[in-house]
């Protein structure tokens, strides 16, 4: 199940809004072929796999991280090619949630007398799928929250300023995550001011572009600015109140740019949960949330991070540095205060990098 493991791994971000599946066969007692689910649309994992041995797959055992689909979709049913192959027993990381499946892909299996196991390094299955089980149930994308800062919690050395503070094995980091994110979303201020380009920039390779995603309540966004120009593959999407006007909103879209408009909750800001549902109806199930601050206060605030990655830079900004979060408080100490578990880390050139799940004070682990 772990060399399956590593072949779902290699549909990490291509896939959306299916998951990451890997398939190996075993006869034997040894590996005669393996296959992933390379994109949606393309064959699933056990297909790709089945392909690779012919008609030499009878009396094997097929471990796959995820249950096999049995239901007619982009793709015939796993099931089926798996019933019809000689398959003697299938192990399953996991069983899918989709309700499309849900338990029926193991029970038709069983019903043609395949031996079924389940729950073989469940949890690491489950890790690697995050993102397709929070859109399966929860019907919106699962959120990154990523910041980089400094050791006093400063995400610039000056007020509205854009100096970089990470180094650049962090920085090849984050490209790495944009390329595996189905979207990137930044406030209008973090335009203003940086102007980024928010692509993924993978050396030695192209990277998968997310959906650029701006908050921008009032429409202030600059009609120069390089998420509004950009010129690929991916498009923009501004997120504003229902007041904006609609010459900047004409405008925009002659950009290319698409604009939503949405509910404006009591702070004066564009309803974060609004945002997310009409994403995930969008079918994004990853979403990168790159700031600047009051976003990050927001969006934590609301209770949607699910997960937290911060890069530490050997630096202290002091006084007139931005702090990583503002609009959030705790009344109380250490119990009253969102935490992380789950939690990782690594040394990234001079960077440390502290990546966990998120934990609120009101909800159990």
């Amino acid at each position: 199940m772990r060399i399956a493991l590593r072949e779902a791994r290699k549909g990490l971000g291509r896939t959306s809004p299916n998951p990451c599946v890997g398939a190996v066969i075993v006869k034997d007692g040894d590996i005669i072929a393996r296959g992933y689910h390379k994109k949606a649309g393309a064959p699933h994992a056990e297909i790709e796999a089945l392909k690779k041995v012919g008609g030499k797959a009878r009396d094997a055992t097929m471990y796959v991280t995820l249950e096999p689909c049995n239901h007619h979709g982009k793709t015939p049913p796993c099931s089926n090619a798996l019933a019809e192959s000689g398959i003697k027993e299938v192990v399953i990381g996991m069983l899918d949630p989709n309700p499309l499946v849900n338990g029926s892909g193991a029970e038709f299996l069983s019903s043609k007398g395949i031996e079924i196991r389940y729950g073989l390094l469940e949890e690491q299955c489950r890790k690697l799928n995050r993102p397709f089980l929070t859109y399966i149930k929860e019907a919106r994308p699962w959120v990154m929250l990523k910041a980089g800062l400094t050791l006093d919690g400063k995400i610039t050395f000056r007020n509205n300023s854009g100096d970089a503070i990470t180094g650049h094995d962090s920085l090849k980091w984050v490209h790495r995550m944009r390329d595996r994110c189905d979207a990137l979303l930044v406030g209008s201020n973090t335009i203003t001011v940086d102007n980024p380009f928010l692509t993924a920039r993978i050396k030695g390779r192209r990277g998968e572009n997310p959906i650029r995603i701006v908050l921008d309540t009032n429409l202030k966004i600059p009609s120069d600015a390089n998420v509004v120009k950009q010129n690929d593959d991916r498009r923009t999407w501004v997120f504003c109140g229902s007041s904006a006007p609609s010459g900047k909103i004409s405008e925009l879209n002659e950009n290319g740019v698409e604009v939503f408009q949405v509910a404006v909750g009591d702070a004066g800001r564009v309803d974060l949960g609004e945002v997310l549902r009409m994403l995930g109806s969008r079918q994004i199930t990853s979403l990168l949330v790159e700031g600047g601050a009051e976003v990050h206060g927001s969006f934590l605030k609301a209770g949607l991070v699910d997960n937290i990655t911060l890069f530490y830079a050997p630096y202290v900004a002091g006084d007139r540095g931005t702090g990583v979060i503002q609009g959030i408080q705790t009344d109380g100490g250490r119990e009253d205060a969102i935490r992380l578990h789950n939690i990782s880390h690594r040394r990234l050139g001079d960077d440390l990098m502290i990546s966990g799940d998120v934990l609120y004070p009101d909800r159990k682990e």
